[in-house]
């Protein structure tokens, strides 16, 4: 029998946001349909963040108010970085949105400017105010830091989820947001906070900086990963994060684990052959993307 796995589509915000030229907001909405069309259930569709930090997300709301009419059954939702980003969700009738709080003191300040006290006693206000609205939490730099080195000990990141657990988080994302994990800590880590958490749903989001993000993000998966975070092409990376270039190619990962008997939903041709439109597209026209040309693209159709 198959054995399901969510793949969570974060491109349309963790990809787009690194592109120095601005995409119009109708041609990443034709990039989501394509991704909604190839299968694609679960997706991060924009970010709330000031235009003045990340300008490519200068058209969220109009992104937001489109897809969310047209796919309301869709598993849709929107990285926040404030309270503020948590206000504009709720106008425009998002359902869920994820919280970002890095578990390095230092990536947490260059990131979004903020020590771990104020961003936890920001994510109770959103809790409190915003009761409608499911709040997640990406927990960035989880496996290690571009400032502090390559985290060893987990206690740490269970003393960082007890926190959020504590004010009611119940969907916490383990990014590798530099790429510096290896499957034995990505096993170590995830394991440790299922154990600790267990009625935690609890995805990973692996960049692929050393090549190591499609074996550590099986490694997340066989320690009980509910859900993986990818990109198509492998676009993307952390512009607060020296180092974070390209996440794990969604494509990857739907040839890895389709074949590997997961039932993943999406349609392997219709996913690679829109990475390769986008990759010929966004490559060509707008400079400064970090695209991971993947070996499925190769092996494939080129």
């Amino acid at each position: 029998m198959d054995k399901k796995i969510e793949l969570i589509e974060v491109g349309p915000r963790d990809g787009f946001q690194n592109l120095k030229e601005y995409l119009p907001a109708e041609k990443k909405i034709e990039v989501i349909e394509g991704l909604i069309d190839a299968g694609v259930r679960h997706m991060q569709i924009t970010s709330f963040v000031s235009p003045k930090a990340i300008p490519q997300m200068k058209d969220a709301k109009e992104i937001a108010s489109v897809i969310l009419k047209k796919y309301p059954d869709l598993d849709l939702f929107a990285l926040i970085p404030n309270y503020r980003g948590a206000q504009t969700a709720v106008e425009v009738g998002m359902k869920k949105v994820t919280n970002v709080i890095s578990l390095s003191t230092s990536h947490n300040k260059a990131n979004i400017n903020r020590t771990h006290d104020e961003s936890f006693d920001e994510l109770e206000k959103i809790k409190k105010e915003f009761p409608m609205l499911e709040v997640c939490l990406d927990v960035a730099t989880a496996f290690g830091c571009p400032f502090e080195g390559k985290y060893y000990d987990v206690k740490p990141l269970l003393a960082f989820e007890k926190r959020a657990y504590d004010l009611g988080i119940r969907t916490m994302t383990l990014c590798d947001t530099v790429g510096m994990a290896d499957p034995r800590q990505v096993r170590e880590f995830v394991t440790a906070s299922k154990e600790t958490f267990p009625d935690v749903r609890f995805e990973i989001h692996i960049h692929d900086t050393r090549g190591m993000g499609v074996v550590n993000t099986l490694a997340g998966i066989e320690a009980g990963a509910d859900g993986v975070q990818s990109t198509l092409g492998g676009l993307g990376g952390c512009p607060f994060a020296p180092g974070a270039s390209g996440n794990t190619a969604t494509e990857d990962l739907v040839l890895m684990l389709n074949e590997m008997g997961y039932d993943t939903g999406i349609d392997f041709d219709k996913i690679v052959t829109l990475a390769k439109k986008e990759y010929v597209e966004i490559e060509g026209n707008y400079s400064g993307a970090n695209l991971h040309v993947d070996r499925s693209l190769h092996s494939c159709i080129c």
